[in-house]
């Protein structure tokens, strides 16, 4: 069975309001790929606007989601909580929260399984830096970070999840994957899953590409065959992520 394309915005701590009620109206009213499933990612404080505004075929994603239950943290949100206000994806593991935020490989797995069990999908993040592409470590890196989650996951637990590859040297700098490296780096990841979790789920789970994906690369990218999808940063702030939700169009 073909894997549904897959196109996630992640506004990251970007908007107001208005700005973001003005894309998601922009998204209502366009011609989208009805081939393509659309997830939103807006700041938590946004959360409940964008669930309220947005058409129901558009998923909403929380940024971030915390791996215990509600109680005495100070800042973060439960799964349940999430839920409670018409979430049903959370984003994991994201460069900035590894790289800024020092979240570690393992706290990762831990939010993936608790917002897994707490009935969340998850788009899980992986990725190397410039340092670690440049010494050949791509692929080191981007299975460790996969085979933390692995450790933590039933084979079932899969269908859940949605794999993004971010190169962190890619992420808001202008620079992008080569196609070749991409889908090198996918197939690489789907290799993996097939050999350490289960060949079904490698055949059917979702790896899309996040790294300065704009209108005008994503058509390329899209042709890839391990390319299921793109999670798009700064662009999903503008008109043109409507062309990048019909990159296969």
């Amino acid at each position: 069975m073909a894997r549904k394309f897959f196109v996630g915005g992640n506004f990251k701590m970007n908007g107001t309001q208005k700005s973001i009620a003005d894309i998601i109206s922009n998204l209502n009213n366009a011609n989208l790929d009805p081939n393509t499933e659309v997830v939103l990612s807006p700041p938590a404080l946004y959360l409940l606007l964008t669930r309220s505004q947005a058409d129901p075929k558009f998923g909403v994603a929380a940024q971030n989601v915390f791996d215990k239950p509600m109680g005495a943290y100070t800042g973060e949100l439960s799964v349940e909580q999430l839920h409670d206000c018409g979430v049903s994806w959370a984003l994991v593991g994201h460069s900035e929260r590894r790289v800024i935020l020092k979240e570690d490989d393992d706290f990762a797995a831990r939010k993936t399984k608790a917002a897994i069990d707490g009935g969340l999908g998850v788009i899980l993040c992986v990725g190397e830096t410039l340092e670690e592409r440049e010494s050949g470590k791509t692929v080191d890196v981007v299975t460790r970070q996969l085979g933390a989650v692995a450790s933590r996951l039933s084979v079932q637990d899969w269908a859940k999840v949605v794999i993004a590859y971010e190169p962190v040297w890619a992420i808001g700098t202008g620079k992008v994957a080569t196609t070749e490296q991409a889908q090198e780096v996918h197939a690489a990841l789907r290799k993996f899953v097939a050999d350490s979790i289960s060949p079904s789920v490698a055949e059917n789970i979702r790896i899309i590409y996040g790294g300065s994906v704009n209108d005008k690369n994503c058509q390329e990218l899209a042709k890839q065959p391990d390319v299921d999808g793109f999670l798009v940063g700064g662009a999903s702030l503008k008109p043109a992520f409507v062309d990048i939700i019909n990159a296969r169009l």
